[in-house]
């Protein structure tokens, strides 16, 4: 009973705190709950919308509904939601409201999805730079192009002109770079001491292009109103959430009581097959071919392990045996060699466990410090200085070299060890004269 006044409230702060691009009327989500198929349209462009953004995508208002209904099957399953009444639905987006609402509440319930968004929609008024000292473990291998011939093979040549094209695309891009930051920073260098907060200083290129052109002051304000709505919206509903979730438990009782949800648990596996692959998700097919795949190197990387742990236990108890016919000299080098191995591994080991105290990773506001050390030159976000440190230009220049300086190492051990094994090689063929480049 207390629950009939709020809940409008409740849904209407709901569909204000979500992006305006696809914005529900708060009648749409009563109207699903019916499962009326008026409502169909408007859910299947709120979860395209909403799961482009998760994903990264452009959203463009030319889409068709069958791409957008493909799509939002492909992602809603990714994300982990595998109801099959959801993939079942009319490609067409004609029905399946109330399907919608109850995958639309599922996404709702992951945490943080609107704090996310509401990051991501944010109005940026300052210089923003991308900053990541995260050591992420690359991928050891990498598919075949489609230039590799029936056995597999690559030519060498193809590779060398891919490799040049990277290198020419990357100092292009590494020059274009460089001369935005030279921009930049006369930018914040003539503006200094122009900006009203003192924290800042000097004016972002945004800010200077209001005072250049006052007349896109009101596209900013009108911006700014709306986050602002959208924000008051959100601390409403996270107030009102909990009559939200009373609602939707109304509506699975009634999808209950209707026989929606009364199958059987031990459904034939077609029932669960993935939808159907088409070029509007091509990450899609790349991503459950990679699964498949992988599962494949798992169970074959599995038996090698199990069969390379029985030979070297058949080795180590036939060296044991025969320790006593080994040279001094020889054992002592091989127990050396191996103890210095393990003290490598150790040590990698060792800081990759340790706690990991100056990594960094996301957006930072570029913010100009000339009159302080370098120590306390910050391009964090712009807060008071009783909040949190802000990031320092030097330190992340420090931690980039220590990084640049560990994979130098890496690469010529790398290239030490492709030279021992290339000379191994050329000893083995006779009449022929190997010169390394």
């Amino acid at each position: 009973r207390q629950r009939g006044p709020a809940l409008p409230a409740a849904v209407g702060a709901l569909c204000r705190a979500l992006p305006p691009r696809a914005r529900p009327a708060p009648d749409t989500l009563r109207r699903a709950r019916f499962d009326r198929p008026q409502a169909s349209l408007d859910f299947w462009k709120l979860l395209y919308v909403l799961l482009k953004q998760i994903h990264g995508g452009k959203w463009t208002e030319s889409d068709a509904i069958g791409a957008q209904v493909r799509f939002v099957k492909w992602a809603l399953w990714y994300q982990g939601y595998g109801r099959p009444q959801l993939q079942r639905l009319p490609a067409d987006g004609s029905a399946g409201s109330r399907e919608l609402l109850l995958a639309f509440s599922w996404l709702l319930h992951c945490p943080g999805l609107l704090e996310q968004l509401l990051a991501r929609n944010r109005v940026q008024t300052g210089d923003q730079t991308s900053v990541c000292t995260c050591e992420d473990d690359l991928p050891e291998s990498q598919e075949g192009t489609s230039e590799a011939g029936a056995e597999g093979r690559v030519d060498v040549r193809y590779l060398q002109w891919l490799h040049g094209r990277l290198r020419l695309q990357w100092c292009s891009l590494h020059a274009q770079h460089q001369e935005q930051c030279k921009l930049l920073h006369k930018i914040h260098l003539f503006t200094s001491g122009s900006h009203m907060d003192q924290n800042l200083g000097h004016f972002s290129v945004t800010e200077a292009d209001l005072i250049r052109h006052p007349q896109n002051y009101k596209q900013l304000l009108q911006l700014l109103e709306s986050e602002s709505t959208q924000l008051e919206a959100f601390l409403e509903w996270k107030q009102l959430e909990a009559v939200y979730w009373q609602w939707m438990e109304t509506v699975l009782d009634d999808m209950a009581e209707e026989g929606n949800m009364c199958e059987s648990q031990d459904a034939d596996v077609e029932k669960r097959r993935l939808p159907e692959v088409t070029s509007c998700c091509p990450w899609a097919a790349k991503l459950a071919g990679q699964m498949d795949r992988l599962s494949r190197d798992l169970l074959a990387l599995q038996e090698q392990l199990h069969q390379l742990v029985a030979q070297r236990k058949a080795a180590w108890w036939e060296k044991v045996a025969t320790r006593e016919e080994l040279q001094r000299e020889r054992f002592s080098a091989t127990a050396r060699k191996a103890q210095e191995s393990i003290e490598l591994k150790l040590r990698g080991l060792t800081s990759l466990c340790a706690p990991q105290k100056n990594r960094m990773h996301g957006l930072c506001r570029l913010v100009l410090r000339n009159k302080q050390p370098a120590s306390k030159m910050a391009f964090g976000q712009c807060v008071p200085k009783e909040a949190a440190a802000a990031v320092s230009a030097a330190e992340v220049i420090r931690e980039l070299q220590l990084r640049e300086a560990s994979l130098q190492g890496e690469l010529q051990q790398l290239q030490q060890q492709c030279r021992t094994r290339l000379d191994g090689i050329a000893e083995g063929l006779e009449g022929v004269i190997c010169i390394s480049p």
